[in-house]
């Protein structure tokens, strides 16, 4: 099922459209969460913190695919709302011939660089040995983390955010089933935990794959349209490689902050671990909204609709600021309680550097809400590259105050928890400025390829 975005009240479409969304991605958080959860509670600090460590890496390592994916959207958007079936099939094979020839790379050099891992991550011995356990296995699940996000992205950029939904639903419940039997049952260990993920993902991957298969017209139209044109690759690769590019710079400094978090021993590494994953759940709806914003903006940027883009950028603005605001408040005072579904209660050590992550990272939601919606605007507007740069100004903030802050004795961690927010901050900045100083250039809609209406 397609929905149209450039028809309807504004806030309305795009909190609708949002909704499945947010569920869908929250849902795909337990992949992770479950691990995290049944890791902490029931194998030790030093599993939760390879696992830990092992979602930062492989948050990188998938944000490769993601970044494509979510560009390849962006042009299936674009041709979606001009009404154009040919060039939106094109752009189908196009963008999956490219994406799934560098999945395979991907996957053969995450392999091959294992070993190399531990030094990069300055890995502690006693965590390496069950973080190497966790990655041999998890990284099997990387095709499937493929399927999952092309056919995703496809169909959100449709206007169908339910099927995504559902598909996660089934995989996430299945992955706590098989994370307690693994884990509990087989003894398996963090091996386990990884398996359980891994079969969750490739539940989900193929199954959403058999849905746009067997359920979207447009795919069925493919065999009629079906030619790899040089245009076509061109042009996803425009949109696709740069938002590649700004998914993995923005994943590449989480990960050299999660060397330099490393650096200071297991007890900090697994509160890190758990804190972040609380993170994960308390910002991911404005991500998602975000992504969906996106989605609005670019159909209705294929359909001409200045007026309606500019009422969806101050409903999106307040919507985002707003929920940031209250999901402040409610990490701020529940931090413990928190950091106690992880963590058990005589780790007090890490629990207490957790909650003092939480309550200085926390309390900035809505810096990092108004950044993913720069994000998805100039991702939808035919501009990757603002995306890369505001990525790069808040990383090479947060990398460069989280090492020169945290090398001070007076501040030590603390340094590194501080430095996020204000990369986040300095990003917002800079991405509204361009926006005011560009506006006009940015609707002349000179990049989207069609003929005046």
């Amino acid at each position: 099922m397609s929905k149209d975005l450039t028809q309807g009240p504004v806030m309305r479409c795009m909190l609708l459209f949002a909704l499945p969304m947010i569920l869908g991605n929250l849902l795909q958080q337990c992949y992770n969460v479950a691990d995290t959860l049944i890791v902490g509670r029931f194998l030790g600090s030093n599993a939760l913190a390879a696992v830990g460590s092992s979602f930062t890496l492989m948050t990188f390592v998938t944000s490769i695919l993601l970044g494509l994916c979510m560009g390849s959207g962006a042009v299936f958007s674009i041709r979606f709302g001009q009404k154009d079936e040919r060039g939106l099939a094109e752009s189908i094979c196009a963008s999956f011939v490219l994406i799934a020839l560098l999945t395979m790379v991907l996957n053969i050099v995450a392999f091959v660089c294992m070993d190399g891992i531990r030094i990069f991550l300055q890995v502690p011995e006693e965590v390496w040995g069950l973080m190497r356990a966790y990655l041999f296995v998890i990284f099997g699940g990387i095709t499937a983390t493929f399927l999952y996000n092309y056919f995703a992205s496809f169909l959100r950029a449709v206007g169908n955010s339910l099927a995504p939904l559902i598909f996660l639903a089934v995989s996430a419940i299945c992955n706590i089933i098989l994370d307690l039997w693994f884990v509990l049952g087989l003894k398996w260990g963090v091996a386990g935990a990884a398996g359980a993920t891994v079969v969750s993902q490739y539940f989900s991957g193929i199954g959403i794959a058999v849905y746009a298969l067997l359920r979207c017209p447009q795919f069925r139209n493919i065999r009629s349209h079906w030619r790899i044109r040089w245009t076509s690759v061109k042009e996803i690769a425009n949109f696709s490689i740069l938002t590649c590019v700004q998914q993995s710079v923005m994943n590449l400094g989480i990960l050299m902050v999660q060397g330099l978090v490393n650096s200071f021993g297991p007890v900090v590494m697994a509160a890190f671990a758990a804190a972040v994953k609380i993170d994960a759940f308390a910002y991911m709806p404005v991500q998602d909204f975000g992504n969906a914003f996106s989605t609005f903006i670019a159909q209705n940027y294929g359909a001409r609709k200045k007026e309606r883009i500019q009422a969806g950028l101050k409903g999106a603005a307040a919507a985002s600021i707003l929920f940031s605001v209250i999901i402040s408040a409610i990490v701020w005072f529940f931090a413990h309680p928190l950091m106690g579904m992880f963590v058990v209660e005589n780790e007090s050590e890490i629990i207490w550097e957790g909650i003092r992550y939480l309550r200085v990272e926390g309390v900035f939601y809505a810096g990092i809400g108004v950044l993913f919606l720069l994000y998805g605007l100039y991702r939808a507007l035919g501009k990757p590259g603002m995306s890369v740069a505001l990525t790069i100004s808040s990383l090479g903030t947060r990398v460069g105050l989280a090492y020169i802050l945290s090398a001070l004795p007076s501040v030590g961690v603390a340094g590194i928890w501080w430095s996020i927010p204000i990369g986040w901050f300095l990003a917002d900045v800079f991405g509204i400025a361009y926006y005011m100083k560009h506006k006009k250039k940015l609707f002349s809609w000179e990049n989207i390829g069609a003929e005046e209406g």
